[in-house]
């Protein structure tokens, strides 16, 4: 994209976040602005941030152009970053507003230079302080040194500002006058002498350095880092960051969870005496606007972050790296939808520099992009040090006689009870979360459901409430059916991790229980705080949804037990048996991670079903192969394309005819050869009191499936209380 420098009074076009669909023009200020200038401009009776985009387009009348109100103190957005944000709204049919404000998503960026009052944690601490002094002090440690204002501290330690300054009239917090935004600490990429972490030996010493040959060779490329659980991925692509770092480069590495960050952040530090800057939810305001200003200007070496982290302005970005590619998070399900994995391929396709891209159960798509040349693959296949791979099996639940409200077969309770006396730990796995799944009358029928949308409501005991698990609503758990009004008669059915922790707690009654699920915590910080104690073997048996699944390494973890191993072959997604095959790998992969071997149970009512044969045969090449083989066969992703079109609104009558009007005016995608399912009603039709439809669009891969959709939706125009969301590459039908 053109930079062009603009004399005071040219005119200029400036994107704004607001949704508006077009540039606005305005006068450059006094001093003049250039392309890429973070802008503040008067839109109305308000003034929002915007960017310089390129020169006006001079259609309106000229007096009523209004001037720039000022340029902000920003490092002006960089062409590539530009160019990024078009293309990704040029792919996704989402408004380049939209994109705008995923990139400028940090506050106070309008706001000059300034010092703040920051606090740290002093150089002694005595023995003996107050719960909410203690609390304070911890606080100060999770942040890692970082600063922290006065207001978040207090609100991060659960106490009033004057317990702050307490400690710091006894010297134990000390408080600074600080610039507002500080350069993150220099990394250092050579391996310090001190280095305690894993050495790269056997096929990682390849690995790597062909990782690192790929980024010293400067240009766009994309590999697949495939390494069985535990095989030191981590180390290996930390090569790549390292050289990236000695070019004087800046390096991304997405994690698909906040709770991830904790042990990886560590690895880091030990690697490159310092920490990394951290994007995500988990992180305070302050950091965010910190981090978003110093990435732009260099001084922030290596970002760690959510999926968001791809819209950050990096002044010279050389390397990304998307840890579990294949995780369903990276997908952004709301607001503007995106794949992480697939946006960071086209930020380093535009910028010019390679991608990594690890998993040890690689998405579908990766593999087929492997296949067909376009990526680069490198494999680890074994495990680091003296760990091995789990033995796995089978439990058939058939032979099983459980009582109804019973989940934990004798074989799975007899291999936790020989783990626990060999004080080694037992995760139990149950991708779902609260107590129960549905709450029925056993007088009359009637489930609970949600009132403002069409699913079934999660009863979660600890919480004392029946939650909505797609609208957030709750409601107090009920004595009395809401539709026959009978007492006494409301039962839950089926299990969840909080009903499954209720009967291991039952079951072994010395054992200590720890339940991981992302509903339980309150912070980021306190799930990494329980995944720590674990680690440290303060659990013997760990329950768990998915979660648990996402890289966390557990040294004295020798079994997993899966309760429901069948779970995700339930359905009509497509990516059903993918994702079956990736989550009971990823989830077995978490035993023997250490020197004691582990051993993976599976309890099933469909031993013989192909993906659990698979799952245990542990011939994934194979698994791919054939899975591959039957969607290139169905033409459907990664062998064809397909978009979702989804509507809502509280009318369901203005949804279906609005529906149905689409379908029947369907030319520009029959010219293309697309095929067009619907409109029916969403698999969860209503949610928050808006009814919900679907259409389904399916093509070749090679059609032009954007631009026809663009001219499609074209012809209509939208009522006001109708939303129309555009899904390019769905990886949910709900």
């Amino acid at each position: 994209m053109v930079e062009r420098v603009y004399e005071a009074g040219d005119l200029v076009g400036v994107l704004t976040a607001e949704p508006l669909g077009r540039l606005l023009d305005y006068r450059s200020p006094e001093g003049g602005c250039g392309t890429g200038d973070f802008v503040e401009v008067p839109l109305g009776p308000r003034r929002v941030l915007g960017v310089v985009w390129g020169s006006g387009e001079g259609k309106f009348d000229p007096a009523k152009i209004r001037p720039v109100t000022r340029v902000l103190d920003a490092e002006p957005m960089r062409a590539e970053l530009r160019a990024f944000l078009q293309r990704a709204a040029e792919y996704t049919l989402t408004p380049l507003s939209a994109m705008l404000r995923l990139a400028t998503r940090a506050p106070g960026l309008g706001d000059p230079p300034s010092m703040k009052r920051v606090y740290r944690l002093g150089p002694t601490v005595p023995n003996s302080l107050t719960d909410a002094r203690h609390r304070v002090v911890e606080a100060l440690r999770a942040y890692g040194g970082a600063p922290v204002t006065l207001s978040e501290l207090a609100e991060a330690a659960a106490c009033g500002p004057a317990v702050v300054k307490g400690l710091v009239k006894l010297g134990v917090v000390l408080e600074e006058d600080a610039p507002r935004d500080l350069p993150y600490p220099p990394m250092d990429p050579r391996s310090p002498s001190g280095f305690l972490g894993p050495h790269l030996v056997g096929d990682q010493v390849a690995a790597g350095d062909a990782l690192v040959a790929t980024v010293a060779q400067g240009s766009y490329s994309t590999t697949l880092l495939k390494g069985v659980t535990g095989s030191g991925k981590t180390e290996v692509y930390l090569e790549a960051v390292a050289e990236t770092l000695r070019q004087g480069r800046q390096a991304l590495v997405l994690l698909p969870e906040i709770a991830l960050t904790g042990d990886f952040l560590a690895r880091v530090e030990g690697r490159f005496t310092a920490r990394p800057a951290e994007w995500h939810s988990g992180v305070t305001m302050t950091e965010r606007r910190r981090l978003w200003r110093m990435v732009g200007q260099g001084q922030a070496q290596l970002v760690v972050g959510a999926r968001s982290a791809l819209f950050l302005p990096f002044r010279d970005l050389g390397l990304i790296v998307v840890d579990e590619e294949h995780d369903t998070s990276y997908k952004q399900e709301e607001g503007v939808l995106y794949h992480a994995r697939d946006m960071a391929v086209l930020r380093a396709a535009i910028a010019g520099f390679p991608v990594v891209l690890s998993s040890a159960t690689p998405s579908l798509e990766t593999w087929a992009n492997v296949d067909s040349g376009k990526y680069a693959r490198l494999d680890l296949s074994s495990r680091y040090g003296p760990a091995v791979m789990p033995q796995m099996a089978a439990l058939d639940m058939r032979e099983e006689k459980l009582p109804a409200d019973r989940w934990i077969s004798e074989r799975l309770a007899r291999a936790v009870q020989a783990r626990i006396d060999r004080q080694e730990q037992a995760l139990l796995f149950l991708n779902r979360r609260g107590y129960a799944p549905i709450t029925i009358c056993r007088a009359c029928g009637h489930q609970v459901g949600c009132d403002d949308c069409d699913a079934r409501m999660v009863e979660h005991r600890f919480l004392k409430r029946l939650v909505c698990h797609q609208c957030g609503a709750t409601k107090p758990i009920p004595t009395e059916c809401p539709s026959c009004k009978v007492e006494g008669r409301m039962a839950p059915v089926g299990p969840g991790v909080e009903r499954l922790a209720e009967e291991v707690a039952k079951r072994f009654p010395e054992a200590r229980l720890a339940v991981l699920s992302s509903d339980l915590f309150g912070s980021a910080r306190a799930l990494k705080d329980q995944i720590k104690l674990i680690a440290d073997g303060g659990a013997d048996i760990i329950i768990g949804t998915q979660i648990v699944a996402k890289g966390h390494n557990f040294p004295l973890l020798t079994l997993v037990g899966v309760i429901d191993a069948d779970l995700g072959l339930q359905g009509s997604d497509l990516r059903a048996a993918e994702r079956t095959f990736q989550l009971m790998r990823q989830v077995a992969g978490r035993a023997g991670r250490a020197d004691k071997p582990g051993t993976a149970l599976l309890q099933t009512y469909q031993p013989e079903h192909l993906v659990i044969r698979a799952i245990l045969g542990g011939d994934e090449e194979a698994f791919w192969k054939a899975e591959a083989a039957e969607r290139r066969m169905a033409g459907v992703p990664p062998y064809g394309r397909m978009a979702g079109i989804i509507l809502s609104s509280p009318d369901v009558a203005q949804v279906f005819d609005f529906g149905a009007d689409l379908a029947r005016r369907i030319d520009p995608l029959l010219r293309i050869g697309a095929q067009v399912f619907g409109p029916a009603p969403a698999p969860i039709a209503r949610v928050r009191g808006r009814h919900r439809v679907r259409l389904l669009i399916k093509a070749e891969k090679s059609a032009p499936l954007q631009a026809a959709i663009a001219e499609w939706l074209a012809q209509f125009k939208i009522p006001t209380n109708l939303r129309l969301s555009v899904d390019i590459d769905p990886q949910s039908f709900y």
